[in-house]
């Protein structure tokens, strides 16, 4: 017997993390990746954790790469916690002095904050039932 609600969550998922997972992808990390030269000089860390241009290819890692496996569904909570902390990085910390919503022209906390709370919930969520996870990995195993 089908379960409609089920079909209908994880047509929501799969709604969501396409949206996102595209958005981030392509609208974030692939320009950094095909501009990279130009970019890694714009972006550090701003943590201070590792040399400035490994850092800059960890953002893209999570920006291009990992959002495209939330977007397919592969390795999906490991892709977002990745974009997650990514975006809560640049929320917190490298747009820290700025406002927290978009006023104009200027940056703001906002996009970031809105991708944070996005692949926040798809870490909680799961990828659901249509993902490359399901396919390759079967059902999750009942939540306690």
């Amino acid at each position: 017997m089908i379960h409609v609600p089920g079909i209908l969550n994880s047509l929501g998922l799969l709604i969501l993390r396409l949206g996102f997972g595209g958005m981030m992808a392509f609208g974030h990390g692939l320009p950094k990746l095909l501009n990279a030269a130009e970019m890694q000089s714009k972006i550090g860390d701003p943590l201070n954790l590792i040399p400035s241009p490994y850092a800059f290819y960890c953002l893209v890692g999570a920006e291009f790469f990992c959002a495209l496996l939330v977007g397919v569904g592969l390795l999906t909570r490991f892709g977002a916690i990745a974009v997650a902390y990514a975006m809560g990085v640049a929320a917190f910390v490298a747009h820290a002095k700025d406002p927290i919503f978009m006023t104009g022209s200027g940056a703001s906390m906002e996009p970031a904050l809105i991708y944070l709370i996005a692949f926040g919930a798809i870490v909680f969520t799961g990828p659901g039932s249509f993902s490359l996870d399901r396919l390759l990995f079967g059902r999750p195993r009942p939540q306690v």
